[in-house]
């Protein structure tokens, strides 16, 4: 059975229980009728792009799910996808609400997706970074400017996804800025699909360089889980904007006009002055969520369509 059949059929069973168990409450006294017709409808749907290592992913969505079916009273549910482009057809389905895109799945999926909002972004996504990363065995030392990174011209070079900002999009548009083509690199260059494998790719030498989120960089300098004998960082980027929280059309259609307001509300409202809300924001590498706005990926989509990514 086709994947976004599945979830549809659990979701109406899901919905159907939920409606029972509001009636039940609602004829105790433990809920008013508007409330049950809230909750018995069919989940909200949240996912991301599947950036990094799926059980760290689904730590922290889960979380996530949690925390908006308190704020907002409605049935939330995590859904994994399995790339990028996924995450972007299913969100056009309506199959995902809610979804956490970087910069260029975000401009795809709002292009593609008439009336969908962007709702917010982390405090860190204004100024974001790539970070470029070489085997040490190559005896690539740190370059000072863009223009330096024609030090890769020759090697062996792996990007993330084909459809990440931070892991190939930005990193290809400052490639192209010294002069650097990917018929320079030494063969064809790989996506190596997630920023975590671009690391283990660069350190075990299976290429000689690549190129990744500065973010999952530092987590993972910071747990202890590289290696910098072996790979270390040769260029940090100008910044940019990336990764964003956007909202589908259907979501208003099923819980009320006001609910992209309601939304955005809960995830401005995460404090880290709560243990559980600090939880997230942890996972998420940030302080807090501020707001975002389509204008702010600008600068993404007009790259995007130079490099033919988007039309």
């Amino acid at each position: 059975m086709h994947d976004r059949t599945t979830w549809r059929i659990r979701h109406r069973l899901a919905a159907a229980l939920l409606a029972l168990v509001c009636v039940l409450a609602a004829c105790a006294g433990g809920e008013t009728a508007d409330q049950a017709d809230r909750t018995a409808v069919e989940p909200l749907t949240v996912s991301a792009i599947p950036d990094q290592d799926p059980q760290e992913l689904q730590r922290l969505y889960e979380q996530v799910a949690q925390y908006l079916q308190q704020r907002l009273g409605v049935p939330v549910e995590y859904v994994p996808v399995t790339d990028y482009n996924a995450s972007v057809s299913l969100f056009r389905s309506g199959d995902l609400d809610l979804v956490w895109f970087g910069g260029l799945t975000g401009v795809q999926a709002r292009l593609q997706t008439p009336g969908a909002e962007v709702i917010a972004q982390r405090d860190i996504d204004a100024q974001f970074h790539s970070v470029f990363i070489a085997n040490t065995s190559t005896g690539l030392e740190p370059v000072g400017d863009v223009r330096g990174l024609e030090v890769l011209e020759g090697r062996r070079f792996t990007f993330g996804s084909e459809s990440s900002t931070s892991g190939r999009l930005m990193p290809q548009y400052f490639l192209d800025q010294a002069g650097v083509s990917q018929d320079d690199f030494a063969g064809v260059p790989g996506f190596s699909g997630s920023h975590d494998k671009t690391i283990d790719l660069v350190e075990s030498g299976s290429f000689e360089a690549g190129v990744l989120n500065e973010q999952v960089w530092e987590a993972r300098v910071e747990a202890g889980d590289i290696d910098e004998r072996k790979v270390g960082v040769i260029f940090r980027t100008p910044e940019y904007h990336d990764y964003h929280w956007v909202l589908g059309p259907s979501a208003a259609e099923r819980y009320g006009d006001g609910f992209p307001e309601q939304v955005r509300d809960a995830l401005l409202g995460l404090s880290a002055d709560d243990e559980q809300q600090a939880q997230v924001l942890d996972l998420f590498g940030a302080q807090r969520f501020i707001p975002a706005q389509a204008s702010d990926y600008d600068q993404i989509e007009q790259i995007a369509r130079e490099l033919g990514l988007v039309r």
